[in-house]
């Protein structure tokens, strides 16, 4: 519409200026005005008026105005029958498997053949979030009769033991205390070797008694990082003592992207005899033997993601206080390890070194046999060097094999006490039937094998093996340590309710030295023969059943092939014993 206007307007306009124009001529024929001068008086200044923007719609002063016409619209919607109804969206909700049910105490006893017995208990409470505390007790025993020996073949041992760990933000701490008491016999003395009469006057029963307490505190991001302090006492039924004290303790000092630590020991022995050894044939006096060790270690380690490196180095200053003798020694402490193929082959090696600690406590839980008259002493170990590689061939199958040369001076062999029955000592243990230790300069060449099966959670499988060529500075055979040795393990879950696991184990040839007393009483006038012990497999086994989840009941085999071999010269063992028990989980 505004369009139609806007046309009209300009023709209406156009015709007006034709018209005009006509008119100007027709008057221009008829009218002569003549020529005229004009003077302007004023200088002609021009100026520009203001512009005005023009409306896209212009107002109008017809008198008729249109009117624009109100449209309206409208939708014609017509309804379409549909039958489809989309269901409402549901979440798929998990199976979810709900957790173990965790007592936190739990007891189990169980008897056998011959006269076995053993009992345990074990209890762990929270006191708070922050600290608890357990409590354990286990027992084994038996009353055997063996066939072939001339005494009787009884053992017992008991240990109890708890604890206390309090963990805060930065730091946990704790303290524990054991006791312990075992009780040995020293059978080993065949049928035939002395009369009725001798045997029957022999009082071989030998009781342990040890009672610790030790107490430690570990740090975090701190320069000093733990330390601990444990101390021990050990004695038995024939006035011999000994008292142990060890303290341990380490910081760690960043250096650049490295870490340098140094840790440091203080080891402490000293411990009597009431009797002298049995090459004394007089007894005349005991034996006192007392020991310092102050150790520093130092070291750098140098990390990365396929290399690591520890390089450092061991010094000790050990005391013989009872002779007022001391040395001190000097120890490499060097390990590293490089990611070869990534988990499928890892190279690893070091060569280190230290003053070992030798102890009645630690010989007697080696060999419950030894006779109280032993000389004690630090073994020297000068360095032990090794290298090995290690990986995981598949997802379930891993391995790991090393190679060693150990160099040992003061090394401690077991070797059997000659008989020296004109000795009156308390206890029978100077017929034969008990050990010494032996110290002598040992070069050891070994080998190691071993190979993992983790199939799942349910299956585990592992095997492992041993081989070492010993030279020994007196030339003597390294008695009593085995050439080679084996062992397997194996755990199955067997659904819920039923597991089973086995353990075998080999010890190869040992070679010890029987001496036979003669009428002089002189041990060394005695005769001496190397006697070569039978190598040996031993095979147990166990089969157990969860009645409900608070209930088992199980049954152990032992020495399976019922083999009576001697693990220690004229000490035969007990045959095939089968044990079956309980065991209750339960909240204290």
């Amino acid at each position: 519409m505004h369009k139609n206007i806007k046309l009209l307007l300009i023709l209406i306009f156009g015709f007006s200026q034709i018209t005009f124009a006509q008119d100007d001529e027709n008057d221009e024929e008829t009218d002569d005005i003549g020529t005229e001068s004009i003077t302007v008086t004023k200088a002609y200044t021009p100026t520009i008026s203001d512009a005005f923007k023009i409306k896209s719609v212009p107002t109008l002063n017809d008198s008729i105005v249109l009117q624009k016409k109100n449209i309206e619209y409208s939708i014609f919607s017509v309804p379409v029958a549909s039958t489809f109804a989309p269901a409402k969206g549901t979440a798929t909700a998990v199976k979810k498997t709900p957790p173990p049910l965790l007592y936190n105490s739990y007891a189990s006893a169980g008897g056998g053949n011959p006269a076995n017995f053993m009992a345990k208990f074990y209890t762990s409470r929270a006191i708070d979030r922050e600290s608890g505390y357990t409590v354990g007790l286990d027992h084994n025993s038996s009353r055997g009769d063996l066939k072939g020996v001339a005494l009787d073949n009884v053992y017992s041992n008991t240990k109890l033991d708890g604890a206390y760990v309090k963990r805060d933000r930065d730091f946990d701490w704790g303290f524990d205390m054991g006791a312990q008491h075992q009780l040995y016999n020293w059978y080993g003395i065949p049928d035939g070797v002395f009369t009725e009469e001798v045997v029957n006057s022999i009082e071989e029963r030998q009781n342990y008694f040890m009672a610790e307490a030790g107490a430690h505190i570990n740090v975090q991001d701190s320069y000093f990082e733990n330390a601990e302090l444990q101390y021990r006492r050990f004695w038995d039924a024939i006035k011999s003592g000994e008292n142990r004290a060890i303290f341990k303790t380490g910081f760690a000092f960043p250096v650049a992207d490295e870490s340098f630590g140094i840790k440091a020991k203080v080891d402490f022995v000293n411990g009597t005899f009431e009797n002298s050894g049995l090459n004394d044939a007089t007894n005349a006096i005991g034996i006192k033997y007392s020991h310092l060790q102050a150790g520093l270690n130092p070291n750098l380690t140098l990390l990365n993601e396929d290399f690591s490196l520890n390089l450092g180095v061991n010094l000790v200053y050990g005391i013989d206080m009872e002779n007022n003798d001391g040395n001190f020694y000097i120890y490499p402490a060097v390990t590293a390890s490089y990611r070869l193929l990534d988990q499928l082959a890892i190279v690893y090696g070091g060569v280190k070194g230290g003053l070992q600690q030798n102890s009645y406590y630690g010989f007697a839980e080696s060999n419950p046999y030894v006779s109280p008259t032993l000389n004690i002493i630090p073994t020297d170990t000068k360095y032990d060097g090794y290298l090995g590689l290690k990986g995981q061939l598949l997802p379930t199958l891993s391995y790991n094999i090393k190679a060693s040369y150990t160099a040992e001076d003061r090394s401690p062999l077991f070797k059997l006490n000659p008989q020296n029955t004109f000795r009156n000592d308390e206890k029978g243990y100077y017929y034969g039937n008990s050990f010494e230790v032996f110290y002598d300069d040992i070069k050891t060449v070994g080998v190691f094998g071993e190979l993992n099966v983790d199939v799942n959670r349910n299956f585990t499988l592992g095997v492992n093996a041993e081989y070492y060529n010993y030279s020994t500075e007196t030339d003597n055979p390294a008695w009593n340590r085995p050439d080679l040795k084996g062992s397997l393990f194996m755990d199955y879950q067997i659904g819920e309710k039923w597991y089973a696991g086995a353990n075998l184990f080999f010890i190869g040839e040992r070679k010890d030295v029987a001496t036979i007393a003669d009428q002089t009483g002189i041990p060394s006038n005695f005769a001496a023969e190397i006697v070569t012990l039978d190598s040996f497999f031993d095979a147990n086994a166990h089969l157990g059943y969860r009645w409900n989840k608070q209930l088992s009941i199980f049954v152990k085999a032992a020495n399976i092939a019922n083999n009576n071999y001697q693990h220690w010269s004229n000490y035969p063992v007990q045959g095939l014993q089968i044990l079956g028990g309980l065991t209750y989980k339960f909240d204290l």
